[in-house]
């Protein structure tokens, strides 16, 4: 008799005997689309957990997944999971040595890599402490035996091939099978499923653990508040390891029996992100998993594709996409009767005669699009709506699993990230440790099933972190007079691109400040914006001296010095491609004085407060997204540096 106990190992046994005929996921092939059923992926889990447990892998075993989305990634976790191990997913962005890093830290002794990933585990293999063995979900060894030569790693003795595990494991399932049995009877709540790493750049990121009850009860709880519908197809367009895509790719789905499909990614990165939209129309999905640089660029595209009709067309368009604004309001309180009546016609004629043609790009069926990983920007909001594809944004982190907060079809409102889904307490604390009343800001705190064991191997941040049962997100917001939680800024010093990636920008300002002359503080920004952009205050003794050092009376030529000096880590071995570049600031700004603690730009520990800063030179900031302000060289930082001039 297997256990009964909450976990996503039940819920998969449960949904092969509700949705036997379902194809679970779905990959593009050369011959179409490769579907798996949900029992196949059950079985051949089982097969490959066999194959696992014959090589030595037991209860507890870490193995680390660094692919793009694929059948095979599915089924990899699944029977890491039967073998009684964690998995650690990795994202395919990380570089060689974050990789390494994270093996290591995590004491993974197997790695599960792709063709395209391949390099990124070859390259850290000969500094792995742990980790012995690589699974190849690919079955083109020859395409990767350059790397394996060029890296010490040998082929027959170093790299299994996903295949010939899985026929291992078929081979030996009649004398493996009652110990595999025993292994799931044994699984608890818990247990942990996966490990997975906050960003970091210096050696820092924690390894958050997340347990089968996590899985069970956020992937239930979303469900019950998204109304989903069974067998519903679901495109998903971040990668797996994404917290919010592997949540709702992998485990939500076995609520509701959805149809998963990924982007194909065969050819790489740049081939994948023209992929896209071919598979979006192929999958042709009831709705998608996307982030908002994704949906930034469908926006774009559209209207691009509008303008290139004529004026004509244009005008139908613009008009009708007003018109739709002014209808749906903030989407919770509709427009009043007046409004909507002298807009009907304007946007009903856009929409039979061009928003229903632009939904194609969708497929038939799209109802909507939820955006994880990053905040969407309203305007990204309005105009999906208006145009009949809704892009839905929530909230929540991989410590809390990671669903928190989420708008919905039937109850939503622009700008905020929707209401708190079921099961999980939500509330606001201020700064004084008092819970904040509807509209004051503080620090979001959430307590529920969903909410992590901890960190791993780090006692000291997991209690900083967990207190009571309640978990301190870091993030600050408040609740509007309709019960929307609004997030407005991160208090953790985490940079979030348009895409979701996050990374910690420390290492950054450290490499800047250590490396630069003139500079003498550097507060790196990225809150779900294109490129990585900086404040900075000077070091005014050191400009004065090298102004005076070279006779310099120009201002142009003293902002281009600063400028020099900000990207001087570049040439240093101790920084030097330590970076990736999307991270590394595209332009920055100079602040008018030094962040101190009588600006309230610093704290009693000597950090830097993040959103007071951001708060303060927030003109700045919006400055450095527009044309003007995307190159340093600009009138704002020109007129910054006129007092170090002998002619001012």
């Amino acid at each position: 008799m297997l256990n009964m106990n909450r976990t996503v190992l039940q819920m998969l046994r449960d949904s092969a005997k509700k949705y036997p005929k379902t194809a679970y996921t779905n990959q593009k092939g050369d011959a179409g689309w490769i579907g798996m059923s949900y029992p196949v992926v059950l079985n051949e889990s089982r097969f490959l957990a066999a194959g696992l447990v014959a090589t030595g892998i037991s209860k507890g075993d870490k193995i680390a997944i660094l692919a793009e989305g694929r059948n095979r990634w599915i089924t990899s976790e699944y029977a890491i999971l039967f073998a009684g191990g964690t998995s650690i997913p990795l994202s395919i962005k990380l570089l060689p040595e974050e990789v390494l890093f994270r093996l290591n830290h995590s004491e993974s002794k197997v790695v599960i890599t792709s063709r395209n990933t391949f390099e990124k585990v070859a390259s850290a293999w000969k500094k792995c402490e742990f980790t012995k063995r690589i699974i190849y979900l690919d079955d083109d060894l020859d395409a990767i035996k350059p790397q394996c030569t060029e890296f010490g790693i040998d082929p027959d003795k170093d790299i299994t091939l996903y295949s010939s595990l899985l026929q291992n494991g078929k081979n030996i399932w009649e004398e493996m099978e009652s110990t595999l049995e025993a292994i799931e009877e044994g699984v608890a709540e818990d247990d942990v499923v996966t490990i997975t790493y906050t960003s970091g750049t210096t050696g820092d990121p924690k390894g958050i653990m997340l347990t089968q009850l996590n899985y069970y009860s956020n992937s239930n709880d979303a469900m019950d508040f998204f109304n989903v519908n069974e067998g519903d197809r679901l495109y998903i367009i971040p990668p797996l390891d994404h917290s919010f895509a592997h949540t709702v790719g992998i485990y939500a789905a076995l609520v509701r029996g959805l149809s998963l499909y990924f982007v194909d990614a065969r050819g790489g990165g740049m081939q994948t992100l023209k992929n896209i939209p071919i598979n979006l129309v192929e999958a042709n999905p009831h709705f998608l998993i996307t982030v908002p640089a994704i949906t930034s660029n469908f926006m774009n595209k559209i209207k691009d594709a509008v303008t290139s009709k004529g004026k004509v067309i244009t005008w139908l368009f613009n008009n009708g996409l007003t018109a739709g604004i002014r209808i749906h309001d903030n989407g919770f309180r509709k427009a009043n009767i007046f409004v909507r009546l002298t807009n009907y016609l304007p946007y009903k004629l856009a929409d039979i005669l061009i928003f229903k043609k632009v939904r194609k790009i969708f497929g038939n069926n799209i109802r909507y699009c939820v955006g994880g990983g990053a905040l969407l920007d309203i305007r990204q909001q309005t105009f999906f709506s208006a145009l009949g594809v809704p892009v839905y944004q929530g909230y929540g982190l991989s410590e809390a699993t990671p669903i928190i907060s989420a708008n919905t079809r039937e109850i939503h409102k622009f700008g905020t990230s929707g209401m708190v889904i079921p099961n999980v307490e939500c509330k606001i604390i201020k700064q004084g440790g008092q819970e904040a009343a509807i509209g004051e800001k503080g620090e979001i705190v959430i307590r529920g099933n969903n909410v992590m064991k901890g960190y791993y191997k780090n006692d000291e941040a997991t209690a900083k972190t967990i207190i009571d049962g309640w978990l301190y997100t870091g993030d600050l917001g408040y609740f509007d007079e309709d019960g929307f939680l609004v997030v407005i800024g991160r208090e953790k010093a985490l940079l979030i691109s348009a895409d979701g990636e996050k990374y910690s920008p420390e290492g950054i300002e450290e490499a800047i400040q250590n490396s630069a002359e003139l500079i003498s503080q550097v507060m790196v920004y990225n809150d779900m914006r294109k490129y990585t952009t900086a404040i900075v205050t000077l070091d005014s003794a050191k400009v004065t001296k090298y102004v005076e050092k070279h006779h310099i009376a120009d201002g142009e030529v003293l902002l281009k010095a600063i400028i020099q000096d900000f990207y001087q880590f570049k040439n240093s071995s101790e920084y030097r491609n330590k970076i990736p570049e999307r991270w590394i600031p595209s332009t920055f700004q100079i602040a008018p004085e030094l962040f101190s603690e009588q600006n309230h730009m610093i704290n009693t520990t000597m950090k830097m407060v993040r959103h007071k800063i951001q708060e303060v030179y927030h003109d700045k900031i919006e400055l450095m997204y527009t044309p003007e302000g995307s190159n340093a060289v600009n009138n704002l930082n020109r007129e910054a540096i006129r007092k170090y001039l002998p002619f001012k």
